[in-house]
């Protein structure tokens, strides 16, 4: 399925449970064979503090090549969201909207896929060391490439990118992290991979 054909969905077939469900803790997500998401949250105006739990194993009836599809939003609350996985084999589609709130989510740092993203970007040192070289940036999903993660954010507001380690199942070691950066040849953020020579050439 398409980007475009996510963006499109329409929220009423989703299972009116997953509507109801806390915007703070722990949530695992579960395949729902009836349902355009696996898992559908709009809290309106709460603030939201999530850690979104993905299956190890492929339930009864699910495709070999469906995608967990994830649907998170509100309205002018900040988002906080950690995707959680230990299991490769749990490939996802999450979308989230936030109007103009300010968005911070953990990518699991096995992720490899397509983000999307509106909004000022900020990495974090673990993001940049073990994801970023592994997703392509506002390019359009397609062909193979439908097998893999994607991750669609809508907000006018912050988005802050950093890793959940699927190594050690928590966030990244903040300092660890950063002394890796210090002191090694990692890759930079886009922001800072800017050829500037170019303003010295006729």
């Amino acid at each position: 399925m398409s980007l475009s054909d996510h963006s499109t969905l329409s929220f009423e077939k989703s299972a009116p449970l997953l509507n109801q469900l806390s915007a703070l803790g722990t949530q695992k997500v579960k395949y729902h064979e009836d349902s355009d998401w696996d898992f559908h949250l709009d809290a309106a105006q709460k603030a939201i503090d999530l850690s979104l739990i993905l299956p190890h194993y492929r339930a009864r009836n699910q495709p070999v090549d469906h995608r967990m599809t994830m649907f998170v939003g509100n309205d002018a609350s900040p988002i906080k969201l950690k995707v959680c996985r230990n299991f490769p084999r749990s490939k996802f589609h999450l979308e989230v909207t936030a109007d103009t709130s300010d968005v911070t989510i953990w990518l699991p740092s096995d992720f490899k896929g397509t983000i999307h993203c509106t909004g000022r970007r900020s990495f974090s040192a673990g993001f940049i060391n073990k994801v970023l070289q592994n997703v392509r940036l506002n390019e359009r999903e397609g062909g193979e490439y439908n097998v893999e993660d994607a991750v669609v954010i809508s907000t006018e507001g912050r988005v802050a990118f950093r890793m959940w380690d699927v190594q050690t199942c928590s966030p990244e070691n903040v300092h660890k992290e950063s002394f890796k950066r210090l002191f090694s040849c990692s890759r930079k953020a886009p922001e800072t991979t800017i050829d500037w020579d170019f303003l010295l050439k006729d």
